[in-house]
């Protein structure tokens, strides 16, 4: 098969990919700014569908996608990144924060990182300071919101 015959590859699961990609909210969103992310006028983003670097249903907008297409997908709140679960919105001891970070002065919307069991890491959002105990919020910051999700895809391995 010649060059010219050759088929061009399609996005499917596991594949790996290059990438523009742009994140926002949508207008309606009451944000400061509705761009969350964007590689749009810099280096493409590499990464491997089902390892975890876009959620399942940004992944799934890819799924068929082609070199060379730029699409918009409009996602509904609670699609892209889940709905907002008030569960995770926790209560933690001061001295927990304390022994995280040397910082002291946290401001509402400071994302904090914190040392999770066996090696990693996980972020959650300060909300309050109350007494003894800080209010964090642990959803993904985009969770319950309707997301507009761009890409242009680079290349297909």
């Amino acid at each position: 098969m010649s060059p010219q015959n050759a088929p061009i590859p399609t996005i499917c699961a596991e594949s790996y990919l290059t990438l523009h990609y742009r994140v926002s909210l949508d207008a309606a969103a009451a944000v400061d700014s509705n761009d969350v992310v964007s590689t749009f006028g810099s280096k493409p983003a590499t990464l491997q569908l089902g390892a975890g670097q876009l959620s399942p249903a940004l992944e799934d907008c890819l799924l068929g996608l082609k070199v060379g297409e730029h699409r918009v997908f409009e996602l509904g709140a609670n699609e892209a990144f889940g709905p907002r679960n008030p569960a995770l919105i926790q209560r933690l001891p001061r001295t927990v924060l304390e022994a995280e970070s040397d910082k002291t002065d946290y401001l509402p919307g400071d994302v904090v990182e914190f040392n999770a069991p066996g090696g990693g890491r996980y972020a959650g959002v300060f909300r309050s300071l109350e007494n003894d105990y800080a209010i964090f919020d642990f959803n993904h910051p985009l969770a319950g919101q309707p997301v507009r999700f761009e890409v242009e895809i680079v290349g297909i391995l």
